[in-house]
């Protein structure tokens, strides 16, 4: 499982149907991947079991890997079709594609489906954005992400 069952997250929306997606897509004028949907169809975002995803470059959490708390999903207080773009506007983030991940700087720093190649109907890859808002690619699509995601112990970090 992707996600850590051990509690609620404040980031897990309500459960998805295709209205929902469709909805979001709408309002982000991109059409989400395939597992990306198909993970919010399991749970709709929350806190992640395994949480860094390494890295061949340094971060601002790191210098091999990159922390993502959580994924939001759609609808709800917390949807990515809600907080995506006031934070690419709040934060000067890129304009990529759509802010999905949480990361521990609250803000500083994020990851993204980055559509800058593939165009808003294309499968986006995932990037890194840091504090100089140049977007590093961490994974050429959504499910290499997912696959990609580790313990933190795996770099010594003492919490998961």
């Amino acid at each position: 499982m992707i996600f850590d069952q051990t509690d609620e997250s404040e980031f897990a929306g309500p459960p998805v149907d295709a209205e929902m997606i469709r909805q979001a897509e709408d309002v982000l004028q991109v059409r989400l991947p395939k597992s990306y949907v198909d993970l919010l169809s399991v749970q709709n975002g929350g806190d992640l079991r395994n949480r860094c995803f390494p890295t061949e470059f340094p971060t601002s959490w790191a210098p091999d890997h990159v922390c993502v708390d959580a994924i939001w999903g759609v609808g709800g207080e917390w949807g990515v079709d809600v907080v995506s773009s006031d934070m690419i506007s709040e934060w000067r983030y890129p304009e990529i594609g759509v802010v999905f991940g949480i990361t521990p700087s609250a803000g500083h720093d994020t990851v993204m489906l980055d559509y800058s190649e593939c165009g808003p109907l294309g499968e986006p890859a995932v990037a890194y954005v840091d504090e100089d808002r140049v977007p590093r690619r961490l994974a050429n699509s959504f499910a290499e992400f997912l696959q990609g995601l580790v313990s933190c112990r795996t770099f010594g970090d003492d919490e998961d």
